[in-house]
């Protein structure tokens, strides 16, 4: 057999046993010399379709979950707010009352992980940022600035390590108002699954969850009514809050955010339109820094 066709039979069944093909075209080859039968009555078809899984439609689509996307997710859901409310006069128009209750802008989110910090430190205010960790929020900073949007806040956690992150990113964007919240501190979300035996937290997982839960409807929402134009909101925290963040806004299971990996200084961009519908439109974004600056402690 001639090496273009043993080739083309190699590429044709891809995700098939290479050894099982080539010996399957070698045995073909010596048996064409010696008279004997080929094409499909060949012994090698059998041992090729052997080496290929068995295929049905059913066996290759992926079964759906039966879980419907909750349009109504975050509470603000216009149809929802204006079927329960009262209606103060015979007089109204319906449709145009719910109509201006419609929100008309898209909210960004741009959720950042805080810097290298100290591990040393045993007090939250001797985990400052380590001198990498200083450098990677400058780039951070710079890469934000690079983005050329305009930004209405940046939120930041109460803790050392993200304040400092939040501080050294601010002088990139001048003007950009800088808020702290408690709520936004690393903590515990929910136990995960699968369990991790070598990762235990500090506090208790309600005691966490609850908070950061709360920090996730303070933050993670469709835009106000009222707001006519698009919004790009910068938040520092933390590995914890921003995983649990995201699988609560597109709505997975959200025991499973220990299965994502962040590093330090990285960039997720969430985006919330005003139907409620959420994208993700980057995870863990750390491409701008360079290779040695990489960390994820």
């Amino acid at each position: 057999m001639s090496y273009r066709k043993t080739l083309k039979l190699i590429c044709g069944f891809a995700g098939g046993s290479a050894a099982l093909v080539l010996a399957a075209a070698a045995a073909d080859s010596r048996r064409s010399l010696g008279g004997e039968a080929t094409g499909r009555d060949s012994p090698r078809f059998a041992v090729l379709k052997a080496a290929q899984p068995a295929w049905t439609p059913a066996s290759h689509t992926p079964a759906p979950t039966g879980l419907s996307w909750d349009s109504n997710w975050d509470k603000r859901d216009p149809s929802a707010l204006f079927n329960g409310k009262k209606k103060e006069s015979v007089t109204e128009d319906p449709a145009s009352e719910q109509d201006n209750g419609k929100p008309k802008a898209t909210r960004n989110i741009l959720l950042i992980r805080h810097s290298q910090y100290n591990l040393s430190g045993t007090s939250d205010r001797e985990r400052i940022l380590t001198p990498l960790g200083r450098e990677q929020a400058e780039l951070t900073g710079h890469r934000l600035a690079a983005l050329g949007l305009k930004y209405d806040v940046l939120i930041h956690s109460s803790m050392a390590r993200a304040t400092e992150t939040a501080h050294i990113i601010s002088k990139h964007l001048p003007g950009v108002e800088l808020v702290s919240c408690d709520l936004l501190r690393e903590g515990a979300p929910i136990e995960p699954v699968p369990p991790v035996t070598h990762w235990k937290p500090d506090a208790v997982y309600h005691e966490d969850g609850a908070r950061i839960e709360a920090a996730f409807r303070r933050y993670i929402h469709r835009a106000d009514p009222k707001q006519k134009e698009d919004s790009y909101e910068i938040i520092v925290c933390h590995a914890n809050v921003i995983r649990y963040f995201v699988c609560r806004a597109l709505q997975f299971p959200p025991e499973g955010w220990l299965r994502m990996g962040l590093n330090n200084g990285s960039i997720t961009w969430l985006t919330i339109r005003p139907s409620g519908r959420v994208a993700l439109r980057t995870l863990g974004d750390a491409g701008f820094m360079p290779p040695d600056k990489l960390t994820r402690t």
